[in-house]
């Protein structure tokens, strides 16, 4: 026998005697990005389940279902209109969309986005080198190998992601100043905690 085994979600269903909904190609994809949108099955719509799941004290998936909606007996139908407001507005967007639109996506995922990603060190030196009113420049390859990112004035700067704070236990040193950043859905936050020597100087 296997030491290890997977049980498909399909399986745990039918294990459970659950009955398995069926949905076409591509709805549930919709309909989950329709929730995104609309937050349709958020704890304060829906309540929390990993909470409500302890409290829950039957033994089959009726008695949990019954419960349920004994507990929350709108939420289903409130999460329901939250979502079908937004398919409304999708499906008028999908209306709207034709190849010339989903040409200039396209274009912005493989080649702006792209560009963004591997040139957003240069971006974080020319939005700190103006904060500070101090020149910048970028790295050269013998910089490079040693960690060094760019430099502010004569100052070297190595720009690492958050993370990279927990990794200091790793055996490599950069003589350098530290600039971390955390990439948020709206932007680039900056942490510029190591330079304080320098700014109060400035």
């Amino acid at each position: 026998m296997e030491k290890t085994i997977k049980i498909k979600y399909d399986e745990i269903m039918d294990l459970l005697k659950i009955q398995k909904p069926i949905f076409k190609k591509y709805v549930q994809s919709i309909i989950n990005l329709a929730n995104q949108y609309a937050q349709g099955t958020r704890p304060k719509v829906v309540g929390q389940m990993s909470e409500l799941m302890k409290e829950f004290d039957g033994s089959s998936f009726s008695d949990w279902e019954k419960w349920y909606q004994t507990k929350y007996p709108d939420a289903i139908s409130k999460a329901t209109a939250k979502i079908c407001r937004i398919l409304i507005y999708l499906d008028e967007a999908i209306g709207n969309i034709d190849e010339k639109i989903v040409y200039n996506w396209v274009k912005d995922l493989v080649i702006t986005k792209t560009y963004l990603g591997f040139k957003f060190q240069e971006a974080i030196l020319i939005k700190v080198s103006k904060l500070l009113k101090i020149n910048y420049k970028m790295a050269s390859k013998a910089d490079e190998a040693k960690g060094i990112d760019g430099y502010l004035g004569d100052i070297p700067v190595s720009i690492k992601p958050d993370s990279y704070r927990q990794k200091k236990f790793l055996p490599e040193t950069i003589e350098a100043k530290i600039i971390y950043y955390e990439k948020k859905k709206d932007g680039i936050l900056i942490d510029l905690t190591e330079l304080e020597d320098i700014i109060q100087f400035l």
